[in-house]
């Protein structure tokens, strides 16, 4: 099919809408309170056009997600390369990228929940994740269901767990990296290679 003239302009379009929906949901601390027609207004495109391009809210939270996740597969890549890095941390590694993740995109995550974008657990970016998880934590000695333990493990990183400790509870983005790397420990067990968290810049917009 022969691309349009306006691709170019289609496609800052889109980064518009994105870029505004994410400013707005993070703005109003209650994602599921923005309309449509704000995130239009805000992108300087018809709403007409969010519909066109996304389908439905749920389909532009989506996609909002999609565009963020492109970094956050590359910090996971390079973690997966450390080789030398044994498997405890590893698998803290990758819980930490991505709770400092849902620390940054809270807003966001949240606002998928309540647009009911589907069941944590069929979404693609959390199957991309337990997978992960499971094929580190079947490295790791002692370990009987690396598979179910992923899922126990990620689910110390839910974005609404997130937001009810940094928001209401007002725990540090550090503080909760600390206590993850606790968490992660005793759910592993001692060993010579028991994980702390990796010092790193604190989260933006946390």
């Amino acid at each position: 099919m022969t691309q349009r003239p306006e691709r170019a302009d289609a496609l800052r379009n889109r980064e518009a809408v994105l870029t505004a929906a994410e400013a707005l949901f993070a703005e109003s601390g209650r994602p599921q309170a923005v309309s449509m027609d704000e995130i239009a207004a805000a992108a300087g495109v018809g709403k007409g056009t969010l519909f066109r391009r996304f389908g439905d809210r749920a389909g532009l939270i989506g996609a909002v997600i999609a565009s963020r996740l492109e970094p956050l597969r590359k910090a996971v890549g390079e973690a997966r390369d450390a080789a030398e890095r044994p498997p405890r941390q590893r698998v803290l590694d990758l819980l930490d990228i991505s709770l400092r993740f849902k620390i940054e995109n809270r807003h966001l995550m949240s606002a998928a929940e309540d647009a009911g974008v589907g069941s944590l657990y069929q979404a693609e970016h959390y199957g991309w994740w337990h997978e992960l998880l499971r094929t580190e934590l079947d490295q790791v000695p002692g370990v009987r269901d690396p598979g179910f333990t992923a899922h126990a493990l990620l689910a110390a990183v839910r974005a609404d767990l997130v937001i009810h400790l940094i928001d209401d509870q007002k725990m540090t983005p550090e503080g909760l990296r600390s206590s993850l790397a606790a968490h992660v420990a005793r759910v592993l067990g001692d060993g010579a290679d028991a994980p702390g968290p990796r010092r790193g810049s604190e989260p933006a917009g946390a």
